[in-house]
């Protein structure tokens, strides 16, 4: 049986001209990132569309601070920031694949990825420090400790450095490509998404690993919910759902979501409720009570909303609003109420 239509109303809906490729919503904010470099911020309550910035050679990502003032975009050819308050923009032009940014402290700092380095930059965008360079193209970036610890995701391991430290003071292993990074909100596990069809866990504590392989696509998006229990990550038609709690997902089985022909987008509702949604490339929207159900168990999305061009890109506004992100441009949030029952 079909999920039941999606039954809660569309808050607005605007257009981009270009087709995104990434969301960044914090503080009322929302940014929106083109394939071709340009950048725009929308007030997250309306939908108002203003111009931020035009990245040279196109985006990848875009990231706001976590107060909303600044964002940085990042993209094939270098990097932008951008103080929304000041309209001042920074370009910096490095020729290096600039695969996403982070920001750390509250909004003081964000790592950049640079190529084969990581730079950590002030929020007017001047270099703090670097990391020794690795031995392939940064993929990802994440926090750990606060803010006080920088992982890096390049070919070969996870390398991590401390502030000011451009050695890393602890690796962690594994032969392949990442692509995505995610990082348990208590510290106790680290992940990568890979080239290779699998996902690969470690245990900061220990360092003791694992790696859930058998997927038929390269895994490309990871992302813990905020309980750090649950891990979504796309690598097929289905997404994947894997239980963290108690001593981890050793000798377990995942849920599996079935909604898209294929996964483009996947986003935690924040709060511990389990809900996540989901986008694909036939254009569907899908809102999931996750958690549900026991290990191995298939099931169908609570609510669907149909569509047209592909979603690419979804974040949430606060539990209550989700804003997606279309091919074609369009921008849309929908209103998802406490008392919606999924």
């Amino acid at each position: 049986m079909s999920a039941p239509a999606l039954d809660v109303p569309l808050a607005w809906e605007a257009t981009v001209e270009d087709a995104p490729v990434a969301l960044s919503v914090r503080a009322g904010t929302v940014a929106v990132a083109g394939a071709d470099g340009r950048v725009w911020t929308l007030d997250a309550a309306a939908g108002s569309v203003r111009p931020a910035l035009e990245l040279p050679g196109g985006a990848l990502a875009v990231a706001l601070s976590p107060d909303g003032r600044h964002l940085v975009a990042t993209g094939p050819t270098g990097y932008g920031v951008h103080d929304r308050d000041t309209g001042r923009t920074v370009l910096t032009e490095t020729g290096a694949w600039s695969a996403t940014a982070v920001w750390a402290d509250g909004g003081q700092r964000v790592a950049v990825a640079r190529g084969r380095q990581a730079l950590v930059l002030d929020a007017q965008g001047e270099q703090q420090w670097a990391t020794a360079p690795a031995p392939s193209t940064v993929t990802d970036l994440a926090w750990l400790r606060g803010g006080r610890r920088l992982a890096v995701a390049a070919y070969g391991a996870v390398r991590c450095h401390e502030r000011h430290t451009a050695e890393p003071v602890i690796s962690y292993p594994y032969t392949g490509s990442h692509l995505a990074l995610a990082v348990a909100p208590t510290g106790r596990w680290i992940c990568s998404g890979n080239q290779d069809a699998s996902i690969h866990i470690w245990r900061t504590r220990d360092a003791s690993e694992l790696t859930m392989s058998g997927y038929r696509e390269k895994v490309s998006r990871l992302a813990f919910d905020d309980t750090g229990f649950w891990l979504a990550a796309d690598g097929a038609p289905d997404v994947t759902v894997w239980d963290f709690s108690g001593k981890g997902p050793a000798g377990t089985a995942p849920r599996s979501l079935s909604a898209h022909r294929k996964v483009t987008a996947l986003a935690w509702r924040p709060g511990g409720a389990g809900h996540l949604a989901t986008g694909g490339d036939d254009g569907t929207l899908a809102l999931w009570h996750a958690t549900s159900g026991r290990p191995q168990a298939r099931l169908s999305p609570a609510r669907t909303l149909p569509g047209g061009s592909a979603v690419s890109a979804l974040a949430w506004a606060g539990s209550e609003l989700l804003v997606v992100a279309y091919r074609d441009g369009a921008v849309r949030a929908v209103q998802v109420p406490p008392g919606v029952t999924l």
